[in-house]
């Protein structure tokens, strides 16, 4: 049995309660608690506010057996900077004395917060960021290995207005297409699958992929996709046939791989010989340049991403080497020529 992540929690407080007052009406420490709770062992429970400012929080944090440090307002001091200090320096000295401690939860959206989360890192230790979306800096969720906005702990439907919806063309919009969530999703995994294939000698586990997406991006989560567990979207996209699911050595963390039929990129290099061999009898064999656009005349919305490529040369290519096309430079052209491989 793997052992549990030992985690310490440093909230601070007016930064969180203040935020989610202006969505959600109140903070709610218990879904944070609870989602932190599913992560690991919350070994250090910590808050630090003027508690005479937030005295109607008191009961909730005492149910949630959460320390609550005072940082009391002082004629002619900045509050905001003492509390902010304090638990840097706490978190810090934590982190150099409980060496068993190996997630450290940093609840806050300000950005005065991205130092003390690259050290932490620095000391080997695995930071996860909480913030209210809307009031959290752009800066600090990119410094986490994981960053969990309040709002989607609470579930959808929750906040006014909406959450701000993920960056479509950073997850694979191209050429003003619009893609579905489920075609976002697949072009991530199946990247990132290809990724680690081409960096790992061995299999890749469900588990890894994750890891490779928070790593990019660590405020990712399927749940925006509309998946309960990451488990279920990988169970959707082996039926989708986008991958193919194996048993791996732990209980639920299969071996993932592309489909052994080749799935959906068979079918594409079938449609680009095609193609190709249809542009061919009109004359000389088609330039790179300009080739996909011919295959969206066959079917829209076609992208090599789907298929985990980083690009459509590395697509062509791949079928090049599996027998589908011939690729030959050519420097009057000044690209790539490709031609429909003899049967």
């Amino acid at each position: 049995m793997a052992e549990d992540e030992r985690i310490a929690l440093f909230v601070d407080f007016e930064n969180l309660a203040i935020g989610a007052r202006d969505r959600y009406q109140r903070l709610d420490m218990g879904v944070m608690m609870d989602a932190l709770s599913e992560r690991g062992r919350l070994i250090v429970r910590r808050a630090y506010a003027d508690w005479n400012l937030f005295s109607d929080y008191r009961e909730s944090l005492l149910s949630h057996r959460i320390e609550m440090i005072e940082v009391p307002q002082r004629t002619g001091m900045v509050r905001k900077n003492a509390a902010d200090v304090k638990l840097a320096v706490d978190a810090i000295e934590l982190s150099l004395q409980r060496d068993f401690i190996t997630v450290f939860v940093v609840a806050s959206g300000d950005s005065d917060f991205t130092p003390l989360v690259l050290k932490l890192r620095e000391l080997n230790k695995r930071v996860i960021g909480v913030g209210v979306e809307g009031s959290t800096s752009d800066l600090l969720p990119g410094a986490c290995d994981e960053f969990l906005f309040y709002g989607r702990l609470l579930g959808p439907g929750t906040a006014e207005p909406p959450p701000r919806r993920r960056d479509r063309r950073r997850d694979g919009e191209e050429d003003g297409e619009t893609v579905s969530d489920i075609a976002v999703i697949s072009r991530l995994v199946t990247q990132t699958l290809s990724g680690l294939q081409r960096s790992m000698d061995g299999p890749v586990l469900s588990s890894m992929i994750k890891r490779a997406l928070l790593r990019k991006d660590p405020t990712f989560s399927e749940g925006d996709y509309g998946f309960r567990a990451w488990g279920e979207l990988m169970r959707n996209l082996e039926k989708r046939g986008v991958v193919a699911l194996e048993p791996g050595s732990a209980q639920g963390d299969p071996v993932v791989d592309f489909p052994s039929n080749g799935g959906g990129e068979a079918d594409a290099f079938d449609l680009l010989a095609t193609v190709v061999s249809g542009l061919e009898k009109r004359g000389a064999p088609p330039p790179l340049s300009g080739l996909k656009n011919e295959l969206r005349k066959k079917r829209p919305g076609f992208s090599e991403k789907d298929l985990g490529y980083g690009g459509f040369l590395q697509f062509v290519k791949a079928a090049g080497a599996q027998g589908y096309v011939d690729m030959s430079w050519n420097d009057e052209a000044e690209d790539y020529l490709v031609s429909a491989h003899p049967a």
